[in-house]
């Protein structure tokens, strides 16, 4: 790997992490514990454990795509995945900061799509990063699955 690549990839890497940051700062709290959740509502711990990975996973797919295709052919696929990174950044603000869990299952809607839209233009630049995606999409699609149970057992909690 030449200095170039390595820079690329921590770039990626960086961008990546610092959406992440919105979710340990905009943390559950005594709010979450206390809504009503389903009985296959995952156990705390694992949340950090799959968003690591599927934050590894997103970089890497984002940076296969850049280094294949380049500026400016990857200006639209690497755009998309911004804007996916965005929508995944405002749910913890969302749901958690400002305890809006209608506001979220629209941000979390508009995430799937934009996740996959993404797969769809990253597949023909690199199938490796449209597989890299797709882990991620199956656990957005039951994230908003989740948002929306919870929401309805806890109507009275939308302000």
């Amino acid at each position: 790997m030449d200095l170039s690549i390595s820079w690329s990839l921590i770039f990626f890497f960086v961008v990546t992490f610092a959406a992440a940051t919105s979710g340990g700062y905009f943390r559950p709290g005594e709010w979450y514990r206390d809504l009503k959740k389903p009985s296959w509502n995952p156990p705390d711990f694992l949340f950090p454990i799959a968003w690591t990975l599927l934050y590894a996973m997103m970089a890497v797919a984002a940076w296969l795509v850049w280094e294949r295709a380049g500026w400016p052919a990857a200006a639209l696929p690497i755009g998309l995945w911004f804007v996916q990174l965005v929508f995944n950044a405002l749910w913890s603000a969302l749901f958690f900061g400002m305890k809006r869990m209608d506001y979220a299952l629209v941000d979390v809607v508009l995430l799937w799509l934009s996740i996959a839209a993404t797969i769809a233009l990253f597949w023909p630049v690199s199938t490796l990063a449209g597989w890299l995606m797709v882990p991620y999409l199956a656990w957005v699609s039951f994230a908003a699955f989740l948002n929306l149970t919870i929401l309805r057992l806890n109507p009275r909690q939308v302000s």
